[in-house]
């Protein structure tokens, strides 16, 4: 039986995420594809995450937002990308010029909510994807993988996913926006927080890495579009590469080394490669 999309992304799971897939439908990845499709028009993307030993971004979440973000631009979508202050630069930098890159401040709870219904009020979206995305939880809290507190710098932007837009989330480790939707079983699942995210979305997809979950998107995107829509593995491996010299760091070891979550640009370019042959050319 040959490999799903799902297989893939699951694979070489760490953190035990992959605990998580009875909980979900056997296909999450590709009715999360079926669900943009259903949902034409403009797109914000969501992505960024404040690493605290470094004080900077990391290398999982903006690669695979810009591997969404140009897909959906290669269907004729118009995408918009939202992060905060931490990963605005980098951001901007590997989403090329021509790209809308928005600021979301760091700011208080009653700002942020103003800040959410003025962003979605002038962008009109039809649909917001978050991938690697801080969600806060049930404390009002926003917590790295390690539990630490990382709310002082980072933007209440999951404010925006409580308007009633149609959303889809990618995460790898419970505490992410999305993972509301299963808040209940990640504190069961050894490794997984205790107190995960508590933002929901219409449609999760979980992966080893977030940004295999979003190549996994792409992967499934681009059967139903009938071409082939993924990045190449040179072009992410640049990319990775790209970022560390910017100053972005692997977000598991706090190196500003090119891996993403303790995995090599190898590693990474492999599950691409088997991405790519499960589109083939469309």
């Amino acid at each position: 039986m040959p490999e799903t999309i799902e297989d893939l992304i699951l694979q070489q799971d760490k953190r035990g995420v992959a605990h998580l897939r009875p909980h979900l439908p056997a296909d999450f990845c590709s009715q999360a594809a079926v669900y943009i499709m259903d949902h034409p028009g403009d797109v914000v993307i969501v992505t960024g995450f404040y690493i605290l030993m470094t004080g900077t971004p990391e290398t999982d979440g903006p690669p695979g937002a810009i591997a969404i973000g140009n897909a959906l631009q290669a269907l004729g979508r118009k995408v918009t990308y939202i992060t905060d202050s931490i990963c605005l630069a980098a951001l901007r930098d590997i989403a090329g010029e021509s790209a809308e890159v928005i600021e979301f401040p760091i700011t208080t709870v009653e700002a942020s909510k103003e800040e959410a219904k003025d962003i979605l009020a002038r962008l009109k979206p039809s649909l917001l994807i978050s991938i690697e995305r801080s969600g806060r939880t049930k404390d009002d809290t926003y917590l790295n993988m390690r539990d630490a507190d990382i709310t002082p710098n980072t933007a209440r932007v999951d404010y925006l996913f409580e308007e009633g837009i149609p959303s889809v989330g990618i995460g790898d480790g419970g505490n992410e926006i999305g993972m509301g939707n299963l808040a209940d079983i990640i504190p069961t699942i050894d490794r997984l927080p205790n107190n995960p995210a508590i933002a929901q979305v219409d449609k999760l997809v979980v992966a080893s890495v977030s940004n295999w979950g979003g190549y996994g998107l792409v992967a499934a995107l681009s059967r139903l579009a009938g071409r082939n829509l993924l990045p190449t593995a040179e072009h992410e491996t640049r990319l990775i590469h790209r970022m560390v010299e910017i100053g972005v760091v692997d977000g598991t070891t706090g190196k500003a080394i090119p891996t993403v979550d303790d995995f090599t640009t190898d590693e990474n370019a492999a599950v691409l490669e088997q991405l790519h042959g499960l589109v083939g050319d469309g």
